[in-house]
């Protein structure tokens, strides 16, 4: 009976001393529980996705745009099963991509501006993951498969997946603009403000790439020094970012013990 209070709710127990202990206390008691798996989900999803892209798959930095067909046809036979293990990672994780957006949605419905800011963004953000990601894992797989067919289909595959992945960036760059514009209108310090000027920054990192489906060749390409090492670099510094300033945002909610907010 010493365990409930007055008011007949159950009393929480004090945290655990363990590490262990402390997991399960915050699994069963935190109300903020949620949020830090969407987070992990973050943490574990951007890293996997570095190996897979920079080590395994070894799409990233991108092969020449400038390559003809032999050339192509060498880099998918050079590349066969890096291609099909780690693409096929990436379609069993794929859907942990989803976490970044709902805690991002979150983080503006906390906002004093109004709830269409988010609502806007979880709709174009549920589509984006076909041309940023999936489009391109999909065409090169593909082209991995079958190393037998049309020398001309190959290269059909090998554009379509490097420019899915590069070129269409519109909207990453429509996102990143409301996010700002939902940081900077904010009243409640969800997120600090020189964070809403850098998603204008990252925002015009993604014109420029967007000129990669017009050049082939020199720093407007898609392996260009403009169009993917800034930009990389930009975004590399902006996901960073993202993800510290989530956490913050969570731990503080933790820590004041902030009432949820409505989401109906």
């Amino acid at each position: 009976m010493s365990s409930i209070p007055m008011n007949g709710s159950l009393a929480v127990p004090p945290v655990p001393l363990s590490k262990i202990g402390k997991i399960a206390w915050n699994w069963r008691h935190n109300p903020n529980i949620e949020q830090w798996l969407a987070w992990y989900a973050i943490v574990v999803f951007y890293n996997i996705f570095g190996v897979v892209f920079f080590l395994i798959t070894r799409t990233q930095p991108p092969p020449k745009a400038w390559w003809d067909l032999p050339k192509i046809m060498w880099w998918f036979n050079e590349n066969h099963f890096g291609l099909l293990f780690g693409f096929g990672i990436m379609f069993l994780i794929g859907a942990l991509s989803i976490a970044s957006t709902a805690l991002i949605c979150y983080s503006m419905r906390r906002m004093s501006v109004s709830p269409v800011f988010a609502n806007i963004y979880l709709i174009i953000y549920s589509l984006a993951a076909v041309p940023g990601m999936l489009l391109t894992c999909i065409a090169l797989v593909v082209g991995a498969l079958r190393p037998d067919r049309d020398p001309k289909l190959i290269g059909l595959l090998y554009d379509m997946g490097f420019l899915s992945f590069s070129g269409t960036m519109g909207i990453f760059l429509i996102g990143s603009v409301i996010w700002a514009v939902a940081i900077l209108l904010d009243k409640n310090s969800i997120l600090p403000k020189w964070f809403g000027y850098f998603n204008i920054c990252n925002a015009l990192t993604e014109v420029v790439v967007a000129t990669c489906c017009i050049m082939k060749e020199g720093p407007f390409a898609w392996n260009g020094m403009i169009a993917f090492n800034i930009n990389m670099v930009v975004f590399g510094i902006y996901t960073g970012c993202f993800i510290t300033l989530l956490k913050t945002m969570i731990e503080k909610q933790d820590q004041e013990k902030l009432p949820l907010p409505d989401l109906r």
